[in-house]
């Protein structure tokens, strides 16, 4: 399995989460030069942000360790583009999905609310 085909599978994953949630998915892979934005969803009267890490079972890293301050800030960056883009005058959050996978099935799943802020 390709990096990228894991990633779909825990991208995949959690907004289907977000949608049990009562959210609206209202864009997937959102890219500028510089920055991407995983899933943004709408619940309410706010915006989710949410950044998504997949990794394989027993991998050297976890998901967790890959916020850096560089990705975040990047991350804040692709937010503000966003916004500005979709014309959206709304409160904003920084959520985190850490995905664990065994094989193609998710094995382990952790949202984080607010994982970090702008």
């Amino acid at each position: 399995m390709t990096s990228r085909e894991i990633g779909n599978i825990g991208e995949e994953y959690t907004a289907e989460f977000l949608r049990e949630k009562g959210c609206e998915i209202l864009d997937r892979n959102y890219c500028i030069r510089g920055g991407e934005l995983d899933i943004v969803a709408k619940k309410g009267e706010l915006i989710h942000i949410v950044e998504v890490k997949t990794r394989r079972r027993g991998a050297l890293s976890g998901g967790e360790e890959a916020f850096t301050p560089k990705k975040i800030s990047r991350i804040l960056r692709a937010a503000k583009a966003y916004l500005s883009a979709k014309e959206l005058d709304m409160s904003c959050v920084f959520d985190a999905a850490i995905v664990e996978l065994d094989g193609a099935e998710v094995v382990k799943f952790e949202y984080i609310q607010r994982a970090f802020t702008a």
